[in-house]
């Protein structure tokens, strides 16, 4: 694994409202990647996308942390996690994502006491093709999967990405302009939800990419989406086709009908792929779905766990 050649500063906990307290802050030793680890039962990953970081997931911690012991970790490069050298190839970025998320799960069994097995997953947008590319690399790990405004197959037919991204994906002139004046996270934290987030929860969502040099990340993770079906990126993450290992999985689907990326479309496709999927819309949610809809989401969610649990 490439030497991390920086870090965000670590911010004041008084500056993150609603976040957990630093008791529950953890890094792995091999790699520095910083992690939640709050609660106490059966284990649950939730892994963000772009542009966040474990942030997003503090209402959702706070409802199920009582009955379930919840790991979630910034993305390396996102967050309060160090950030590696860029790789040669963008595609080579979700390699080094899935060798983070190997180094940590290695940590939490083998230094936390974790098990190996039995995981429930949390995801959205990015984290949901590096979620179940890590779940098919461990066999046994995934129990229960929660999906959450992300993909985990190639592009529906008809799908277009939005075109602020494709901007920033396809001309370098942009993605510099975008990198200089953090333009991508500034934007997600007002149109990526319905109701306005407070001052305080933008200033949070904010703080780990004030720094120029600690933005990279963001732009990166945009230049390398796929804009093809047989682009690296989908054999990397191995994550087309997945019905073969989640057709007996317990999935929850809780989607924001608001989202400009992750469309309805997208949750047709989670649909005809995964009949038995208990599905849940939210109309008045956007892209931060934990966001617009928390106690809704906490409440579903935790009841699903239960059930499947019980079940």
């Amino acid at each position: 694994m490439s030497a991390v050649v920086m870090s965000t500063q670590i911010p004041p906990v008084e500056w993150l409202p609603g976040y957990p307290g630093v008791e529950q802050w953890h890094r792995v030793p091999s790699t520095g990647q910083h992690y939640l680890d709050t609660g106490t039962g059966s284990p649950v990953l939730l892994l963000h996308g772009n542009p966040s970081w474990s942030y997003q997931w503090r209402h959702l911690l706070a409802s199920l942390s009582p009955e379930f012991r919840c790991v979630a970790p910034d993305l390396p490069g996102l967050g309060l996690s160090p950030r590696p050298p860029e790789p040669a190839r963008p595609a080579d970025r979700h390699q080094i994502q899935l060798a983070y998320l190997d180094a940590l799960f290695d940590h939490l069994v083998g230094d936390r006491g974790m098990p190996d097995a039995g995981w429930t997953l949390i995801l959205h947008d990015w984290g949901g093709p590096l979620g179940l590319a890590l779940a098919r690399r461990r066999p046994g790990l995934l129990a229960r999967l929660a999906v959450l405004n992300t993909i985990g197959f190639r592009w529906p037919p008809g799908y277009r990405l939005p075109l602020y991204l494709r901007w920033i994906r396809d001309h370098r002139t942009i993605a510099a302009l975008a990198h200089t004046t953090n333009l991508f996270p500034r934007a997600a934290v007002r149109a990526g939800v319905v109701q306005p987030l407070q001052r305080s929860e933008r200033r949070a969502y904010l703080l780990p990419s004030a720094r120029r040099r600690d933005r990279r990340a963001v732009v990166e993770f945009v230049r390398s989406i796929p804009r093809n079906d047989d682009e690296d990126a989908w054999r990397l993450l191995e994550s087309a086709n997945g019905e073969d290992h989640l057709a007996d999985v317990p999935l929850f689907v809780g989607w924001g009908m608001r989202d400009p990326v992750f469309t309805p479309l997208v949750l047709g496709e989670w649909r005809r792929r995964f009949p038995h999927a208990r599905i849940h819309r939210y109309a008045d949610a956007g892209h931060y779905v934990m966001e617009d809809a928390a106690d809704r989401l906490g409440h579903d969610i935790r009841d699903f766990l239960l059930a499947s649990e019980r079940g």
